[in-house]
């Protein structure tokens, strides 16, 4: 199964980011960071659906939210 994430240069962004997309009413899970992105890092990720990370990533964009890694496809089996 594959996933879609938004990683973010701080815990602090990947709330404030959560709580935007929720607000714009799309659909947003924070998760860990999948481990093949993150190597030791530890953090957040947003996890969404595949047809808005386009307009997910353009509205944090838009909003000042720090992002690493936008619309990144993960493979988790």
């Amino acid at each position: 199964m594959d996933i879609w994430v938004i990683t973010f240069s701080s815990v602090t962004h990947a709330l404030r980011a959560e709580k935007l997309l929720k607000n714009k009413k799309i659909s947003v899970k924070l998760i860990p960071i999948p481990h093949e992105l993150s190597g030791p890092c530890e953090g957040l990720a947003a996890q969404l659906q595949e047809e808005e990370i386009d307009q997910a990533v353009a509205f944090l964009e838009e909003n000042g939210i720090e992002m690493v890694r936008r619309g990144v496809k993960v493979n988790r089996q």
